[in-house]
This record gives C-alpha cells, sequence and structure tokens, in this order.
C-alpha cells in the first residue's frame, strides 16, 4: 500500500517532467504548472480527508499512510505557492505582499496555507510525542484550510465565471465532512 500512495504522490510531478521533455506542457507552461500543481493540492487534501469515512467503512489500511498523503498534498502546495511566487509575482516580496491585499483569493489562499505548514511541520512521532493530546487538536487545523482552500479555488474561478470544477470540489469537501459528523457526535456525547 506504502509503494501506491507514493506512485500516486508523485505522479503528478513526473507527469510534469514527461510533458516537459516531450513539448506537452501547452502555450502557457508556466499558467498550467501552477493551476496542475494547486488541482493536485486539493486533491491530495481531499484523498488524506477521505481516510477517516473510508476506514470507517472497513478498509482500515489506509489509517498508516494518511500522513504521506497529507505531506503530498503539502508538497503540491508549496510547488503552486512557489509558482505563483515564481512566475506571477516575480520573486520580488514587495509585489507577493501586495497580492495578498488585493486579490482574495491570493490572501485566502494564503491563510489556508499558514493552515497546512504547523501540520507538515509537527507530522513526525517526534511532534506526536512532545505534543501529546494537543497534537491532535493542532491537526483539526486540516478543516479551515479544506474550506479556504476551495475558496481559494471558487474565487480564483470567479473572474472566468467558471464555477464548476470548484464546486464539485466544494460538494466532495461537503460530503468528506458529512461522513464525520456521526463520529464527532459520538465523541461530543461521550465528552457531556
Amino acid at each position: 500500500m506504502g509503494v501506491c500512495i507514493h506512485a500516486c504522490g508523485l505522479f503528478p510531478l513526473l507527469r510534469w517532467i514527461a510533458l516537459g521533455a516531450t513539448g506537452g506542457l501547452g502555450v502557457n507552461s508556466q499558467e498550467f504548472l501552477t493551476r496542475s500543481s494547486g488541482i493536485w493540492a486539493l486533491v491530495l487534501l481531499w484523498a488524506t480527508l477521505a481516510v477517516t469515512p473510508v476506514r470507517r467503512l472497513g478498509w482500515s489500511g489506509l489509517l498508516r499512510h494518511r500522513r504521506k498523503l497529507g505531506l503530498y498534498a503539502f508538497f503540491y502546495t508549496v510547488l503552486h505557492v512557489l509558482a505563483w511566487a515564481l512566475w506571477d509575482r516575480g520573486w520580488v516580496p514587495a509585489s507577493m505582499w501586495a497580492d495578498l491585499w488585493q486579490r482574495d483569493f491570493i490572501g485566502v489562499g494564503a491563510l489556508a496555507v499558514l493552515c497546512l505548514a504547523p501540520l507538515a511541520a509537527t507530522s513526525t512521532q517526534g511532534w506526536m510525542r512532545r505534543l501529546g493530546r494537543n497534537w491532535k487538536r493542532l491537526h483539526t487545523l486540516v478543516y479551515p484550510a479544506a474550506l479556504l482552500s476551495v475558496l481559494h479555488f471558487d474565487w480564483m474561478r470567479a473572474g472566468k465565471n467558471d464555477f464548476l470544477e470548484p464546486r464539485l470540489y466544494a460538494v466532495i469537501l461537503v460530503l468528506l465532512l458529512a461522513a464525520r459528523l456521526p463520529g464527532w457526535w459520538r465523541g461530543w456525547r461521550a465528552t457531556r
């Protein structure tokens, strides 16, 4: 299963390399790579969120690999941010800073990254031990990160009046979160 997770996690990167080597990135390769890295970050984040509902259906083997999926989601998030910083803002800090405040979808995306960064930084066994119970609390940041990510995507597409794909991701997120409601409800009742 671990090999399959790594294969899925590395597939987009290997695909980009192959497309780049064969001239298949299109006429605007920079935009393609920026958008594609964002899509793959979402796909892998959604896959991470799908582990718990899938486990409840009886397939618990994925639980051991949730961290890998989350780290791959963060990896593509970082590539997405780097692509924006390099190709959209030319590595100019003042331009990047201004963009955060001038375009709402950029600011919301930055908030999503800020939610994901501590999750990636504390994903090791050592951090789990150090943080104890607080590790689980910290990792609930995945939920606002997911909401902010889909909002970032939706607002980015609003400029093109192209809402189908972001709304599809939003529906999938609602289903993934709704699948958690029974577990949250049981946990809440147990603490009362």
